[in-house]
């Protein structure tokens, strides 16, 4: 009796599980759209279309970089949790959206709707400002400051972004007082500074390599603490005395919740494989980065417990998103 259940609940399921295993042998049989959640020309779209580039020649098929940049990158993670599960669909994202938009205001997904495929890379954030503003130093910017307070303005990619927050730290941790002007993505948080529309921001250090070595933004100080090797001579917030100004950002990929577990292996391996490949780590550390890959499991804890942090800084600072 219980051996011909079990044949039978072998011929049942037998199809099912073939009809997986095809899906997976069969994945990708379309192009794959890699969702960035900001605008174009920012760092995490550099980063995107670096490892898109090296997953297409690997999958044979094309990785195309689909911004949808607006609301502190929610809107696009919420595409992204939205997309069909099928593995064709996945986002390359950073912090904000996953720990610091989340306990500014209510998003319309939760951790739980996405799946975590792996780390990306980790990049400092540095504090520029525009050369014609005559500030050519930490000290001086926060003299300046404190000399006309709200005078002196600072952009972001967007409230509760990583520029926001840190700048958040800054000003808690030196009583200066700078106006918050944010931007639909880093792109134009950048160019804000670059044009003079403000005097300065806190950004990755990948997208301003270019303008730090023309002269056009001056790097006052890295926000960790090691210095950058791509700006030895730029001193850390800690040796500054500002030992509470750290910001780093790290990027990581995510996907719909619900991929097949085949397809979603196959996806994580190319991504990892792309992103930890000798020409991969150099290119990324010519530009500021460091390629950093992690388990599915290590990359959702360690956002889980960013999503905490950022709580705590969130509260004390009485951040909002007015």
């Amino acid at each position: 009796m219980h051996r011909r259940t079990f044949t039978s609940l072998l011929a049942a399921i037998g199809p099912l599980l073939a009809s997986g295993h095809a899906w997976a042998d069969n994945w990708p049989n379309k192009p794959l759209k890699l969702i960035v959640p900001y605008a174009a020309g920012g760092p995490t779209d550099a980063i995107a279309r670096m490892i898109g580039t090296k997953m297409a020649a690997s999958l044979g098929q094309p990785v195309v970089v689909d911004n949808r940049a607006g609301a502190g990158g929610t809107i696009g993670v919420d595409a992204t949790a939205k997309s069909p599960a099928d593995g064709h669909q996945f986002a390359l994202v950073a912090p904000g959206p996953l720990a610091g938009m989340p306990n500014l205001t209510k998003v319309p997904y939760s951790l739980d709707d996405l799946e975590f495929l792996t780390l990306a890379a980790r990049i400092p954030s540095v504090i520029v400002v525009n050369r014609k503003s005559g500030i050519t130093s930490l000290a001086q910017l926060i003299a300046k400051a404190k000399a006309a307070p709200d005078t002196l303005n600072y952009s972001s990619a967007g409230a509760g972004t990583t520029p926001h927050i840190g700048f958040k730290l800054f000003k808690q941790e030196t009583g200066a007082a700078i106006v918050h002007v944010p931007y639909k993505g880093a792109a134009p948080a950048i160019s804000a500074v670059l044009s003079g529309e403000v005097q300065m921001t806190m950004v990755d250090l990948l997208p301003i390599l270019p303008f730090a070595a023309n002269g056009n933004l001056v790097v006052l100080a890295v926000a960790g603490k090691t210095r950058a090797p791509q700006l030895p001579d730029v001193p850390t917030t800690v040796e500054l005395g500002l030992p509470n100004v750290l910001m780093e950002t790290t990027y990581g990929l995510i996907a719909p919740k619900g991929i097949p577990a085949g397809v979603q292996t196959q996806l994580r391996e190319a991504a990892v494989a792309a992103i930890n490949s000798p020409e991969m780590k150099e290119r990324f550390l010519k530009q500021g980065a460091i390629a950093a890959t992690s388990t599915p499991a290590e990359y959702r804890s360690l956002m889980q417990a960013e999503s905490d942090k950022w709580r705590g800084v969130i509260s004390s600072a009485k951040i909002t998103l007015d």
